[in-house]
């Protein structure tokens, strides 16, 4: 096996393992809401304790230069070892809503040193092949977000003290292995001083300012319609109550297939620029995002085609805009740069999503989508007004 693909596996598997943290254990939120007798309020707002910990910790660690500065695998080793206990303290019997709160928050802070710090260390070791790798990367992401989707099919078969310890477990094995087995890059360059103003300077440079305008429209979209897929499910099986769908299970389907989309615009990137394809999938998403009033009128089959099909490519351009944002860094900042393109793209599936739940009250159910289509709109019109390579 040649080194590269050894190193491929290694940050792949490494980082499914420890975002672990983030999506397994949002799985059981409801049996933590039972076992600690919280309120139903409580569920939103643990989830969002981790949302607003990671959007927290990838601006400190972005603002810092926290992954150009020091080790890439030495920052992704301690923050999924630090998140891995912040995820144990769930477990301790005298917890409060406050003190999940707290452990939720800081678990999401240190996940920051892991997700855009991971795509930091495949950029670092891959150069020509690096949309292929962040593939693979941004996959296996969008395979953990399903996942506990189908951990509620499955849900009889697990107490949720279990799932904490594992996924605490298997997010120290995962830095382990980025530690031993996973050195420094070759593409590497190391940040010689402290650069506060980095977050801020980066985006001076047009290319880089485009490619990060483009994944923020993305972003304005993906989450929004991630949370609201379990909603289009249940409201479908509302107005068809012959034959109702499996929600979890549907739900698991059309967001992991988006793992496949992102692997198969990996390999696509090798033969044809990252931004052509790009365009293609947030012109369809958009599409879909426009078209989304009809889901309603059309039959089942045609309902889950539509959905699988949004489901592809509302991801598939997700590692080819980190890619671009990766290549048009500068390279001692190129960290810096991942981690603060995330902070800012976290931070509007916040709004975006507020937004259709504030619209809701005023827009009919089934047009409520079509709002989701000023992301593409935005990424796209990036995207054409740029030079991108």
């Amino acid at each position: 096996m040649k080194r590269k693909t050894f190193y491929l596996i290694i940050i792949v598997t490494a980082q499914f393992l420890c975002t672990s943290l983030w999506f397994a254990s949002n799985a059981v939120m409801s049996d933590l809401i039972n076992e600690f007798r919280l309120s139903e309020n409580s569920l939103a707002n643990l989830t969002s304790a981790i949302q607003l910990g990671f959007i927290g910790g990838t601006l400190l660690f972005a603002l810092f230069n926290i992954a150009d500065r020091f080790s890439p695998s030495k920052v992704f080793f301690f923050s999924a070892l630090i998140g891995a206990l912040c995820n144990l303290g769930i477990m301790a019997r005298t917890n409060t809503f406050f003190s999940l709160s707290i452990l939720r928050f800081f678990t999401g802070f240190f996940l920051a040193g892991i997700y855009p710090i991971g795509m930091k260390i495949a950029a670092d070791h891959f150069d020509k092949q690096l949309g292929k790798s962040l593939g693979f990367l941004v996959g296996a992401l969008v395979l953990g977000t399903a996942f506990p989707h189908l951990l509620a099919v499955l849900k009889a078969s697990f107490s949720w003290e279990p799932v904490i310890a594992g996924t605490s477990i298997l997010a120290v094995l995962g830095g382990g292995a980025i530690l031993i087995l996973v050195p420094d890059g070759p593409y590497r360059k190391k940040s010689s001083k402290l650069q506060l103003g980095a977050v801020i300077d980066v985006f001076k440079k047009k290319q880089f300012r485009s490619a990060a305008f483009g994944y923020f429209g993305h972003m304005w979209e993906l989450y929004t319609f991630w949370t609201f897929v379990p909603v289009l499910l249940r409201t479908y099986n509302d107005l068809n109550q012959d034959i109702p769908l499996n929600v979890s299970m549907w739900s698991f389907i059309i967001i992991a297939i988006g793992s496949v989309a992102c692997v198969s615009a990996g390999f696509l990137s090798l033969k044809w620029k990252p931004k052509k394809i790009a365009i293609i999938a947030l012109s369809i998403s958009g599409l879909c995002c426009l078209l989304s009033p009809s889901l309603f009128l059309i039959g089942k089959v045609g309902f889950l085609v539509f959905l699988l099909i949004w489901g592809f490519t509302v991801i598939m351009d997700s590692p080819l805009f980190s890619t671009l944002v990766a290549k048009n860094a500068d390279s001692e900042i190129k960290g810096t740069a991942l981690t603060i393109v995330n902070c800012i793209g976290f931070s509007l599936t916040i709004v975006s999503l507020q937004t259709l739940n504030l619209l809701s009250n005023f827009i009919q159910k089934e047009y409520i989508f079509m709002v989701l289509a000023i992301g593409p709109i935005f990424g796209l019109l990036s995207l054409r007004q740029s030079k991108l390579d």
